[in-house]
């Protein structure tokens, strides 16, 4: 296998939110919804060293309570280096700061961030469309963090069907209970038992198109989210106390949740709002703008 570099490469893996999610009720062959997404890349963001290895090796800090083989980072590279008829030779160590089960794309972003860092160091084009096969192959949101940035995918929400200019450095702000979470499984499963109607996704499109910022905090709409509060009533908590607060335009519960977020006047207030959830009621609370790329290399 040729390297192109024997420098350990450092990826940033933005998390993001879904401005817009719409849930369908009819599946795909794989079993599968069918799903509209409209996602957007945030500045909170897991760390990745990727470096040259005799064999695979996937750490992270924290540690997390799933096995190696099962981690989609290590995942990611196992099939990356199959499609390419390489040997999955790299150490992978990644610093999470993206909370578990939070609906924030964690586990895919770090996916996304391995396929390109070992694009780098493995001399791989990462727009092959065998790239972009195996991020589909890993999870729905991975092509999404694989190509960035602000976007409208559809099929499974794996399939890239429209990107607008980014709105750059708009404040959020996300917010989750402690030691809430929601599995993605369990919040589709609950979905089924009991579909929600579809929200209107033209508005979205437009004002994205327009990039009319007033029109997207119009237009949020996330038909999961009752299922996911179900799950967990606290999410209602979350999302009542943040439409109260002042500076916030819009809020809503981010793709299955349990993290919720709500979109600012001024990066202040979104500062304010964070402090305020941590300090009166001990939530996980980060004050985020949005970004304008998905899994990035920032050094190499």
């Amino acid at each position: 296998m040729r390297t192109s570099t024997d420098v350990p490469i450092v990826v940033s893996a933005p998390s993001k939110i879904n401005l817009y999610l719409g849930i369908h009720t009819e599946k795909d062959e794989r079993g599968y919804h069918r799903v509209d997404s409209v996602m957007a890349a945030l500045d909170l963001a897991d760390t990745l060293h990727i470096e040259p290895a005799n064999e695979l090796v996937v750490l992270t800090e924290p540690a997390v309570d799933v096995p190696m083989e099962r981690n989609t980072a290590y995942r990611a590279a196992v099939e990356l280096a199959r499609a390419f008829g390489f040997e999955p030779r790299a150490h992978i160590s990644i610093e999470k700061r993206i909370p578990l089960q939070a609906g924030l794309g964690g586990p895919s972003a770090d996916a996304a961030a391995v396929l390109v860092g070992l694009c780098k160091l493995w001399g791989i084009d990462v727009h092959d469309k065998r790239v972009d096969k195996v991020a589909r192959s890993i999870g729905a949101d991975v092509p999404f963090f694989l190509h960035g940035p602000l976007a409208y995918l559809d099929g499974a929400g794996d399939c890239l069907r429209e990107r607008f200019e980014p709105f750059e450095g708009m404040p959020v702000v996300l917010v989750k209970p402690q030691d809430a979470g929601v599995s993605a499984g369990a919040a589709y499963a609950r979905f089924d038992e009991e579909p929600c109607p579809l929200p209107p996704l033209d508005p979205m499109i437009e004002a994205l198109r327009n990039h009319d910022g007033d029109a997207v905090c119009a237009s949020i709409a996330n038909n999961l989210a009752p299922a996911s509060c179900a799950l967990e009533p606290q999410i209602d908590d979350v999302l009542a106390w943040l439409r109260a607060q002042q500076g916030v335009r819009a809020a809503l519960m981010s793709g299955s949740g349990a993290c919720s977020f709500a979109l600012c006047d001024s990066l202040e207030r979104a500062r304010a709002i964070a402090a305020a959830a941590q300090n009166l009621h001990e939530w996980w609370a980060y004050a985020a703008t949005m970004e304008k790329s998905g899994a990035t290399v920032i050094e190499s």
